[in-house]
């Protein structure tokens, strides 16, 4: 099953409520993390932002909007902070929670390199109502692949996402459209042949990656070394494709 995406150029900057590093070094995280309930609950009442909830007022502009929170398993067991980010924000806002999508596979994202992250990429599986307007929550964004392809996922379901937000990620995240200029830039780069090979891979053309994955391709040498290093990093599906990896199995 290959993930679901759409290009993201007028998608509203994610908000994100507290700093990575007060995050990380919160007493509550690393059991919040590894599925304990009530460490989560604590990490969010300690670090969840007001200013967040009226950017979040502002997306939703008085609409009947459902919260859908990122169920990810983590190697320690499920992670709870999206879910309790949620029901804070549920509360804050009157809002419903929508329980019927979920993470169907587990990507192992928490420190892992961006070309391991672009190798693994999360799916989804659940009931989208037709024409329900969706609003994303997770705990983290730093190449917001997983936000694309929920938002990619309800939008081929039929719904309608009017925004994200995180308890923390990447400033430089915040901002999952990319821009045409920057999508030529990677495509003059590397050419299309790669982006060919991706998009058989994948599923997806260069105008669906995020903004920080085509400046983390866009970066990368050249096409041969994208291409060993998405394979190195367990690509799925690289067999038999042009490019010198083409012989490596999955």
């Amino acid at each position: 099953m290959k993930a679901l995406r759409i290009p993201l150029f007028d998608f509203p900057d994610v908000l994100i409520h507290a700093d990575e590093l007060a995050v990380k070094k919160h007493a509550a995280f690393r059991a919040a993390k590894a599925g304990d309930i009530a460490a989560a609950g604590a990490l969010i009442a300690d670090l969840a932002n007001m200013e967040c909830i009226e950017g979040i007022r502002s997306l939703v502009n008085l609409r009947a909007v459902e919260l859908v929170s990122v169920h990810a398993l983590e190697s320690e067991g499920v992670n709870e902070i999206p879910a309790s980010l949620a029901n804070w924000i549920a509360e804050k806002l009157a809002l419903p929670i929508s329980r019927s999508i979920v993470q169907s596979n587990s990507v192992g994202h928490t420190g892992a390199s961006g070309f391991e992250r672009l190798a693994h990429q999360a799916l989804f599986e659940g009931d989208v109502s037709i024409g329900q307007l969706y609003f994303l929550v997770d705990d983290f964004v730093g190449q917001g692949g997983t936000l694309a392809n929920l938002i990619g996922f309800i939008h081929a379901g039929g719904g309608i996402v009017t925004g994200a937000t995180v308890l923390t990620g990447k400033p430089y995240s915040v901002k999952l459209a990319p821009d045409n200029d920057l999508i030529q830039l990677l495509r003059n780069k590397h050419g299309i042949e790669l982006e060919g090979w991706w998009q058989q891979i994948t599923g997806f053309g260069f105008d669906c990656l995020t903004r920080s994955e085509a400046r983390y391709l866009e970066k990368t040498p050249d096409a041969d070394s994208i291409r060993s290093r998405l394979v190195a990093a367990g690509l799925k599906g690289s067999a038999n494709l042009p490019g010198k990896q083409a012989s490596v199995e999955d």
